[in-house]
């Protein structure tokens, strides 16, 4: 295989492998309100790159899926809607938290056999 073949096929898996987290990584930096651009600079400051098309529509499905709630600050020059974890949504994130430590550790298990 050539190797620009298989850098684009590395790509592909790289990018399917952070869909997976992308979730747990939005409602990890949401214990605190925050509105759409603050996330993704403080994501992509701790090394978890987003795209805001990507943040936004998953933002509204969490809100919708009542893991998330928000609240407009229109006292600023420009209106910001932020987003924090519901009561509900903190209770999923710490399931999810948990069934991550345990997928974890199996696939470390696993590679390093």
């Amino acid at each position: 295989m050539k190797e620009n073949m298989q850098d684009d096929l590395f790509d592909s898996l790289l990018l399917e492998l952070r869909r997976g987290t992308i979730i747990l990584s939005v409602l990890s930096q949401l214990k605190l309100p925050q509105y759409g651009y603050s996330l993704v600079v403080l994501l992509e400051n701790k090394g978890i790159p987003v795209e805001a098309g990507t943040l936004y529509p998953l933002l509204r499905r969490l809100e919708k899926q009542n893991l998330l709630e928000s609240n407009w600050d229109v006292d600023a020059a420009k209106p910001r809607k932020y987003y924090q974890l519901s009561e509900y949504g903190r209770q999923i994130y710490d399931r999810l938290c948990a069934q991550w430590y345990e997928m974890v550790e199996k696939m470390d298990n696993l590679i390093k056999g």
